[in-house]
């Protein structure tokens, strides 16, 4: 298959081009060149601009495209009628946040999706799952049935430098007491982006269209059994601390950002809950399949791992606020019931 990838150097796009590449494929790469050129051996690279700068790819046809990065309706719009001629199959990577009730649990393929009252709108961060909806909506009207759209949800593993996991398995990794969220019964979801890579590459060399959620990892999580999975994977002598939701938002603790994966019952947050209870059966029975999840965990630690207690992190706490925090809820200074507990 000759395939076109937008993207290809970081994260999502880097492992579509290596999972295309070994199963065979041509593979060429748009992108703006400005970051881990060469990247890939045996690659064709073209340099551009999603922004204007479309007109390398005239020269070309593909099998198939696969976007990783439109975020923009108006940037997938300019890439959809450049493309529409010269590919069998777009496959575009959307996101779960595209439903319009996050805070509902099973959020299935024919769900509402939220809208996008002014396309003019390009506020990535407050408008994120409007966004990608719209982007979803211009791409199947310029190529009816031929788009397949995936919508992962949380997506983990070697470099993610989101943190959204990240912070988890290398926190443990370093042991000793480790404040984590509430009771540890919330449920997670999260899929390794080698997973999604693969299922993803898969679809577009079978020529598969439509919708489907990608999530995992395959049997219901949670987030106690997480952080214990983890633990056990890493050998880790680390000891859990569990902090009731209360405290933590008395104590100005954020779900999501301060703690990672996790997102509070009660709160502003808590209307997001069902992005890590997505339904993604339909992948599942489409061939989506999960490596252990002692395997990412693993794997996350060993491209991470050198990161020190004073890096900078996107999400998770810093070693001085844990520690501070840890000795607020021993003391019992916030006066809530110790609910939380140890593990």
């Amino acid at each position: 298959m000759k395939l076109l990838v937008l993207g290809g150097t970081r994260f999502v796009g880097y492992e579509v081009v290596l999972s295309a590449l070994s199963r065979g494929h041509e593979v060429t790469t748009f992108n703006r060149g400005q970051t881990a050129k060469g990247v890939h051996s045996g690659v064709k690279e073209l340099y551009g601009d999603r922004d204007g700068g479309l007109d390398v790819l005239r020269g070309g046809t593909w099998d198939a495209v696969i976007d990783t990065c439109g975020y923009l309706p108006r940037l997938v719009r300019a890439s959809g009628q450049e493309l529409a001629d010269r590919v069998g199959v777009y496959t575009f990577i959307s996101s779960i946040s595209v439903y319009k009730d996050l805070s509902v649990p099973l959020n299935h393929e024919h769900s509402d999706v939220r809208e996008l009252e002014d396309e003019s709108i390009e506020d990535i961060p407050n408008h994120y799952g409007a966004l990608k909806a719209r982007c979803e909506q211009i791409l199947e009207s310029f190529m009816p049935g031929r788009v397949l759209t995936v919508r992962p949800g949380l997506i983990v593993g070697p470099r993610d430098l989101s943190d959204r996991f990240t912070y988890w398995p290398v926190r443990i990794s370093r042991g000793g007491e480790i404040l984590c969220p509430g009771q540890g019964d919330s449920e997670v979801q999260f899929i390794d982006v080698r997973d999604l890579a693969e299922w993803t590459v898969a679809m577009t060399e079978a020529r598969r269209t439509g919708v489907y959620n990608a999530a995992g990892p395959g049997v219901r999580l949670t987030m106690r059994e997480l952080l214990e999975r983890a633990r056990e994977a890493l050998g880790s002598s680390a000891v859990f601390t569990w902090c009731g939701e209360s405290f933590l938002a008395e104590q100005g603790v954020r779900g999501w950002s301060d703690m990672p994966v996790w997102l509070p019952a009660e709160g502003e947050l808590s209307e997001f809950r069902g992005m890590l209870q997505a339904d993604y059966s339909k992948a599942v029975q489409a061939g989506l399949t999960f490596r252990p999840v002692e395997e990412t965990v693993r794997d996350t630690v060993r491209y991470h791992g050198h990161r020190g207690e004073g890096d900078a992190w996107k999400a998770g706490l810093s070693a001085a606020r844990e520690r501070e925090l840890l000795a607020l809820w021993h003391g019992g200074k916030s006066g809530e019931r110790r609910d939380g507990g140890h593990g």
